[in-house]
Formats: structure tokens, sequence, C-alpha cells
């Protein structure tokens, strides 16, 4: 039979309200002893907190939603990784939701995740998502954005990264590297981030005094096969280019097993360059050149400001995205 809160505070001659501050950690004003009592008879009989009936009194579940558009994408794991880091740390619990990059799931997610009453969510939305859904219009919780932030979504607080800098840099060094003809292959243009990297990508042409060429963008998904098709199509329509700018590091793994299996030699031929920095980055030979963003970190500062907007802490707007960082090496020159 399991031990209920008026075990434990009969084991421990203490009412169930102390117990219950105890357990929710509101036991500021209970002595050091009491406290340390209450917690080994606790342990000693594994008890555990009934969280539904406490959150028919508080109002709070201690549960975080995560919606993340495509768990295969390695890029994403590292950022639930510093969210549920952070939701561990101040006592939250963490639901994980993979949309596959479908609005239909991301709507219904939302749906279920304030059916099991989580306290906050935190959203990084399908790159097709391009406004507020009837779904997104319902919340009544907080709702943290992630790296692609939504128009139209009321009181919206937000984590991004400064997109069109990291572009602009990675295809500065690649000009600077001598290359002059260089490919974007990018995901979805109906993502922000992919709009704002395709800025980045114009700016550093615009600036170095390189006009781009007729058909340089190509446009798909961020995927690895999408990298390797689309290189192969350059290569049988006989393109002319000697270096590639990639959405993001899928794309360029992608694009990089395509040159390969034309025998074309980078860096000395081709210039390629990756944006993300996902651990198989350096898996790779030459390894990747690319923009790293702080993904960890990213979510880490997503829940942790999740969290003091449902503890009622005055949460200002994060009005500076976090800062990309260009790391190079062996695919470009």
């Amino acid at each position: 039979m399991k031990a209920t809160i008026k075990d434990i505070a009969r084991l421990a001659d203490v009412s169930t309200a102390t117990v219950s501050k105890v357990v929710n950690g509101k036991d500021e004003k209970i002595s050091a002893a009491t406290r340390m009592r209450v917690m080994k008879i606790i342990e000693d009989v594994g008890y555990v907190p009934n969280r539904i009936a406490s959150s028919m009194v508080t109002k709070k579940t201690k549960t975080l939603g995560l919606i993340i558009p495509d768990i295969a994408n390695p890029f994403f794991p590292e950022l639930a990784r510093g969210a549920e880091d952070l939701a561990n740390k101040e006592g939250y619990t963490l639901i994980l939701c993979n949309s596959d990059n479908s609005l239909e799931k991301e709507d219904a997610y939302i749906d279920m995740l304030q059916e099991k009453m989580v306290d906050g969510i935190i959203f990084t939305a399908s790159s097709s998502r391009t406004e507020v859904s009837s779904a997104l219009k319902r919340v009544r919780i907080p709702v943290i954005t992630v790296d692609r932030d939504i128009d139209g979504l009321k009181s919206q607080k937000k984590i991004v990264v400064d997109n069109e800098v990291g572009a602009y840099e990675a295809v500065t060094h690649m000009i600077d590297r001598g290359y002059k003809r260089i490919y974007h292959i990018s995901g979805p243009m109906t993502s922000k981030p992919a709009q704002q990297r395709y800025k980045g990508y114009l700016r550093a042409h615009e600036e170095k005094g390189l006009n781009p060429f007729e058909n340089h963008l190509l446009s798909g998904t961020y995927t690895g096969d999408w990298g390797f098709k689309s290189v192969e199509k350059l290569i049988s329509q006989k393109a002319q280019f000697d270096g590639i700018f990639c959405g993001n590091d899928l794309i360029a793994l992608g694009a990089l097993k395509a040159l390969h299996s034309q025998n074309i030699k980078v860096p000395e031929r081709v210039g390629l360059v990756g944006y993300d920095d996902i651990y198989m980055a350096q898996m790779v030979t030459p390894e990747l050149t690319t923009v790293n963003q702080p993904n960890y970190e990213m979510g880490y500062q997503a829940a942790q400001m999740l969290v003091g907007m449902i503890q009622g802490k005055t949460v200002k707007p994060n009005k500076d995205a976090l800062k990309t960082k260009l790391v190079v090496r062996g695919t470009t020159r």
C-alpha cells in the first residue's frame, strides 16, 4: 500500500500542511530539523507526491512542454538537453513532442499539452508555419518561441540567434578564400532562419562587390537528401561553381557526399560551408567548416525565461539575438 501525505505527517508528528510545504519547496519558515525529519521519512517509506492532486490546489503541475519539428536533426536534441537541464534544476519535468514538421501535429500537441495542464510551452515551429493557428490563439499559458518567432503571436517571448550575421560571416570567409561563384542551398524559404541566412549571403556578396548569378538560390528541405540531390542536379546541368553555402549542416553533409561521389575535390575545387555545427560536422573528411549556433544555450535560456514567467517574475523580452561563431575546418581553403 502506498504511503500518503497523512502517513508522512503522522510519522513526522507534523501537520499535512507542513509536509506539503516541504514537498513543494515552500519550507522557508520550517526549521531545518523538521524539514530533514520529513524528508528522511519520505525517503524511508518511498512516498511519491501526487502532482495531479497537488495541481488542483496550486493550479501548477511543475511540468513544461517542448515542441520541436524534427528530433532526427541533431540540432534539436541539444536544444532539448538545454531546456531539460534548466527544468530539472528548477524542479520541473519536461514533456517532449516531435511534430515531424507537420502543422497538424503541432496544433494537436499544443492542445494536448494544455489538456495535460503543463505550466508553459517552449515551441520551435515547423519551417512551413507562416501564421498563428487557431490552436495557438487558444493558448492561455506562457509560450516561448525558440529559433523561429511567429508573426501575430500575442505576448510572444522568444529566443533567437543572429542568422543574418552568421551567414554573412560564412560567405565573406568563402569569398576571402577565393571562392567567387557560390551557390546557396537552403531550407524552405517560408522559414525565417532561411530568409535571414539568405539576406546574409546577399549582403556578403554586395559588400565584396559581387553580383549573385542567376538561379544561385536552391530552396528545399533541411535534409541531407536535399543537399545530395541539389549538387547532383548542378553537376548534371554542368553548372559552373566553386563554392556552396548550405542552410544547415545536414544539407552540407549531403552536398559533400555528392561532391565525393563525382571525385570533386573539397576544398581545392569547391569550398563548402554548413550551418549549426552539429556533432557530425567533425565526423566527415574533410571536417566541415560551419557556423556554430548556441543550441544548448537557446534551450536553457528558453526554459529559464519560461519558468520565470510561470513563477510570476517580470521577464523582459530578449532584445538581443544570441551570437553565432564561424568554425573554420577542412572544407574551405
